[in-house]
């Protein structure tokens, strides 16, 4: 066998892999030495700041090559790439987060928060390059500069997936096999940026809780704040205390109600509700002469709550679903401020995106009313068009043979799942196939957050099911999930428009004693 210091000093290409392969082997501690050669990978459109191994600990013997391409800014767009030396042939874009501002380690992890324990592409052999999505810090002051927010809105992942797919295929000495994106949130919008306007980079695509309607939804986070604003009891200061327009016991109401309407419909009382199709009418919840309070809904609560699940007209409104009970739904929508300022998601982060980013003005001292965010919508337009990755004519990545996966909870407080899949049903008229082939599954999981979290389903594997299907043409009927809730119970994600339901025979904690069944389906 060779020895490991002559792997290290060899710069032949081709002996590349097999050197990684036999240090992997023998379970030895690399050296920078190893992976000198990452540094010298700059090229024109970009620069390497820095190359070594990565520290031990991390998973699999892997190169870590830091840089930033050119675009026209004085930082460019930031990224790191891991190349690791047991390579697959694969290479994965990671997306970013939030309004970017900050590069995150290429490990290339299951964007859920159940499923922080599953691999990720870096510790399954891909390579895995990330992004800052063209600027440095946490806050909107880069969507002042044009470029900068160009490259937010759209311009930096097509920068970075060319520049990582050549350093790639100059440091493995061959290019990648297939390439692919996974993200969620504002990464999966960038995902379906990259498939509308970008359809040859990558084979496969994973997007999960989507902000692909990124203006719109940040025009909805600001009216909801307006509309609970409206209806909130005031603090000694006279600030609205969003905190309390809905309480917890009022969300535990809505939700148990929900569950008594809709959760027998998929075979089994869970607190899981998997029918999508189930229509809940919040009237059964109105207060009547002789019914507690405890039990029922007030008029100005019940038309509150009707008014915040309808949304404002540009935006599609929400499904009520069991998950609402969920902190973090709490956390975006209504906050925890008693007194002064609200400190909701949507008071802040929304408000931010809002104002700042789309409308470039400040925030304003006090909050606007309803009709005073919605009339402001025409202003936002020509940014969101740059930044909205709602086209639903896909055609040229379909034809090409691209496969887009999308997954979405069912109690996400920040995308709306109901805006979801109007865009799905839309795209999936819209864009023409050869002979009807496959290129898009959507996946709903009930009672699940934002990028996982809640009482639901937020375990499981995308990025499994999206390599099997570009690969080996397994087109996902369903993907098997788990409930950190339940440990060792297993459901199945049934794609849209199925959904699971219970056979009334098998285990109830086995994915196998579940069908995927048509809405409408008689049981």
């Amino acid at each position: 066998m060779r020895k490991l210091s002559e792997c290290s000093a060899s710069r032949a290409r081709a002996l590349l892999a097999a050197c990684a392969i036999a240090m992997a082997a023998a379970g030895h501690a690399a050296t920078d030495d190893s992976c000198a050669r990452a540094g010298q990978l700059a090229g024109p459109g970009w620069r390497i700041d820095s190359a070594g191994f990565a520290p031990s600990g991390d998973p699999a013997p892997h190169c870590v090559v830091k840089g930033a391409v050119v675009s026209g800014t004085a930082s460019g767009i930031g990224f790191e790439l891991r190349l690791p030396l047991n390579w697959n042939g694969r290479l994965l874009f990671q997306g970013g987060g939030g309004l970017d501002g900050s590069v995150r380690p290429a490990l290339g992890s299951i964007p859920l928060a159940g499923a922080k324990d599953r691999p990720g592409a870096l510790a399954r052999g891909y390579a895995v390059v990330s992004m800052d999505g063209g600027h440095e810090g946490d806050g909107a002051a880069f969507a002042a500069d044009e470029q900068a927010w160009l490259d937010f809105a759209y311009a930096s992942a097509p920068k970075v997936t060319r520049a990582a797919r050549e350093m790639a295929t100059r440091f493995y000495g061959q290019a990648p096999r297939h390439s692919y994106f996974m993200g969620c949130s504002n990464d999966g919008r960038e995902a379906m940026i990259a498939a509308e306007r970008d359809p040859g980079a990558f084979d496969g695509i994973v997007a999960g809780n989507p902000g692909f309607n990124l203006a719109g939804s940040a025009l909805e986070e600001t009216w909801e704040t307006a509309l609970l604003a409206r209806s909130a009891p005031r603090d000694a200061t006279g600030h609205p205390v969003i905190a309390e327009a809905l309480s917890d016991a009022d969300l535990v109401l809505v939700a148990d109600a929900v569950a008594r309407e809709c959760d027998k419909a998929d075979g089994l009382a869970d607190g899981l509700v998997f029918d999508h199709s189930c229509k809940f009418d919040p009237q059964v919840l109105a207060c009547a002469p002789g019914r507690g309070n405890a039990s029922c809904l007030a008029a100005p609560k019940l038309e509150l709550l009707r008014a915040l699940f309808a949304g404002s007209q540009p935006y599609g409104g929400w499904p009520y679903d069991t998950g609402i009970t969920a902190a973090a739904w709490r956390k975006q929508k209504l906050g925890t401020a008693r007194a002064g300022p609200p400190n909701a998601g949507n008071a802040v982060r929304g408000a931010q995106a809002w104002y700042e980013v789309l409308l470039r003005q400040p925030i304003p001292e006090r909050i606007e009313t309803p009709e005073q965010v919605l009339a402001a919508a025409g202003r936002a337009e020509p940014r969101a068009r740059q930044v909205n990755a709602t086209a639903t004519r896909l055609d040229d990545f379909a034809a090409r043979g691209g496969k887009l996966l999308v997954y979405q909870g069912m109690s996400d407080p920040v995308f709306s799942s109901t805006d979801l899949i109007a865009w799905y049903q839309r795209a999936q008229h819209d864009t023409v196939t050869a002979e009807g082939r496959p290129w898009m599954r959507l996946f709903l999981s009930p009672a699940m957050g934002h990028c996982g979290g809640g009482p639901g389903l937020d375990d499981f594997d995308p990025l499994e099911a999206i390599e099997g299907w570009v690969e080996r043409g397994e087109a996902p009927e369903r993907i098997i999930a788990r409930n950190r809730a339940a440990p060792g119970s297993t459901r199945p994600l049934c794609a849209y428009p199925r959904f699971a339901r219970y056979d009334g025979k098998g285990p109830v904690d086995d994915a196998a004693s579940f069908g995927c069944s048509m809405p409408g389906d008689a049981q």
